[in-house]
């Protein structure tokens, strides 16, 4: 273990009251730097708790060749709480003790430390470090046994966290060590400070650049997924070919037209599409009952979906006429009811064969004349209706024979609105005087839902492209509505008709008795009957399939 070393027993004394009381000349710090610095290799120096100690080369009593020189720095804390009232809180001074050998210390920091925060000021890791230091306070202590570290009372800051001041004090040499003990809810008040921080940093938010496909998110139009069954892929493949179906006849017709080797078969095509009566002919001979049973219709009446219901069986020993209203745009209803077997009409009404009927200008196109004649479709020219009531059938006078007349025509689609049922009826009565002229049955059916499967313009929001739709219809006999719907692989833009319920309600016949010349009285009777029963339709089941109707049953002309 080290020796204890000491200062030299002529030493001048460090306090500066005692340097005054022997008379002795004072020293400052700027004298004890000009001294010559101790010759390298002899002294060795120590610098504990503020104190420089050299030691000699021996390093064993503290006499040697040379004398070691200690500087002690007074009053290096804080000043005292009495000091700070009388306003003396100034730098402390800096004494040396005379020695024979001194060294130079020129730049010497001389400023007050902070105080650490541990209680006790860290020693050296040597042990003679150790020893050095323990010496002086050794002494000290046995010579003023009353000088211990005395601990002064908490005090609270403006924050209200507890701190908790040491003071350590040696009455000789003047230090005074202080050290800081946090309150625990400092730590708490600290971790809260920080969440706040952080809240505040999140209120803020963040600049974010836009979000990739926003625009598609908000798009107005919305695509079908790509997952969709197989059956729902065919019911849509089916319908379009039915919307399609006039276009593309043509173009298929104009496309042989442009083959020079099959002008041979279509210039005596086209020959027989002008002369043939077909379609008003009333035989019914392309009609095809396979074509109509097909179960590919049973896909197109499943796509919105649409339903036939009867109230009232019919007898086969009649012959009926059918007034299928409204007309919507183009009659998915009626196709799907009558034209096919698809919703069972043989089953609801067995033994009465029906025919739906259309323009006669639709037998005049190409290749779509033939499809139409195959379905059972034929014309609704007058001519037609009488052959169709007065031929065939079990007597060969029509009994069991039954026609399909959409009675608002091209006029009422122009009133095709979603939600709402306006019918052109008042002035249609043409229907009534064949029923009487041939003693067919009036059937009033009403579906509802057809108005729905298309959008179109509001009549009263474009009156003037209403008055042209007008004047078309009444210039080349049928209009262009200007409708949209879906499209193929969206739900928003297209022409194919929406996804909605279809329900064709059949109604109560009215019995008409057979008169070649009915008057004008018995016209407007029987046909005062059909609107009364085809109301009767709309208040019973209205509240069954037109929920969301917008407004009531209205004839409009």
């Amino acid at each position: 273990m080290a020796a204890t070393v000491s200062a030299p027993l002529n030493a001048e004394p460090a306090n500066p009251e005692e340097h005054k009381d022997n008379n002795l000349p004072p020293k400052s710090y700027a004298d004890a730097v000009e001294e010559e610095a101790p010759a390298a290799g002899t002294n060795e120096s120590k610098a504990t708790n503020g104190v420089m100690v050299s030691n000699g080369s021996n390093g064993t009593n503290g006499t040697g060749s040379g004398k070691a020189s200690v500087l002690r720095i007074v009053n290096t804390g804080a000043p005292d709480a009495k000091e700070k009232e009388e306003g003396k809180g100034e730098r402390p001074l800096v004494e040396r003790q005379e020695s024979q050998r001194e060294y130079t210390a020129t730049g010497l920091d001389d400023t007050p430390r902070t105080p650490p925060r541990n209680k006790h000021r860290k020693v050296g890791s040597k042990s003679s470090n150790s020893s050095l230091d323990k010496g002086p306070s050794n002494e000290n202590n046995k010579s003023n046994g009353d000088d211990k570290p005395l601990k002064e009372s908490k005090v609270k800051d403006d924050d209200g966290n507890t701190i908790v001041f040491e003071k350590f004090k040696e009455k000789k040499n003047g230090t005074k060590l202080v050290s800081i003990k946090l309150d625990s809810s400092f730590e708490k008040h600290t971790h809260e400070s920080q969440k706040d921080a952080l809240s505040r940093r999140k209120e803020d938010g963040l600049a974010s650049g836009r979000k990739a496909g926003q625009r598609w998110e908000r798009s107005a139009i919305r695509w079908a997924p790509m997952n969709i069954p197989l059956q729902r892929r065919l019911q849509t493949l089916v319908v379009l070919w039915h919307t399609l179906c006039i276009a593309l006849c043509v173009s298929t017709f104009f496309f042989l037209c442009a083959i020079p080797l099959f002008w041979p078969l279509l210039i005596p095509y086209m020959l027989y599409c002008m002369l043939s009566t077909a379609s008003t002919s009333g035989t019914l001979s392309h009609r095809s009952e396979f074509l109509r049973s097909s179960p590919v219709w049973s896909l197109f009446a499943s796509y919105f979906p649409a339903r036939l219901h009867r109230t009232q069986e019919l007898p086969p020993t009649r012959k009926y006429i059918f007034g299928y209203h409204p007309h919507g745009i183009i009659s998915l209803g009626a196709f799907a009811a009558f034209a096919t077997e698809s919703l069972g009409f043989g089953q609801l009404f067995p033994g009465i064969k029906n025919t739906l009927l259309t323009l006669d200008s639709n037998f005049r196109i190409p290749i779509y004349r033939d499809y139409a004649l195959a379905m059972g479709i034929a014309s609704v020219s007058r001519e037609s209706c009488e052959n169709l009531l007065s031929k065939g059938g079990a007597n060969k006078e029509g009994m069991g024979r039954g026609i399909t007349i959409v009675i608002g025509g091209a006029r009422e689609s122009l009133d095709a609105q979603p939600h709402q049922l306006r019918l052109v009826l008042k002035r249609r009565k043409g229907f009534v005087k064949m029923a009487i002229r041939t003693g067919a049955d009036l059937v009033p059916v009403l579906a509802f839902g057809e108005n729905d499967l298309y959008d179109q313009l509001q009549p009263d929001s474009h009156p003037k492209i209403h008055k042209f739709q007008l004047l078309v219809k009444k210039l080349l006999g049928f209009t262009i509505p200007l409708f949209h719907a879906r499209g193929i692989f969206n739900y928003d833009v297209g022409l194919m008709p929406y996804r909605r319920p279809l329900n064709i309600v059949v109604g109560r016949p009215i019995r008409v008795m057979q008169n070649s010349q009915p008057g004008q009285e018995e016209i407007d009777r029987v046909h005062e009957e059909y609107i009364q029963e085809l109301e009767t339709i709309w208040h019973t089941w209205k509240d069954t399939f037109a929920n969301d109707r917008r407004e009531e049953l209205s004839i409009v002309e």
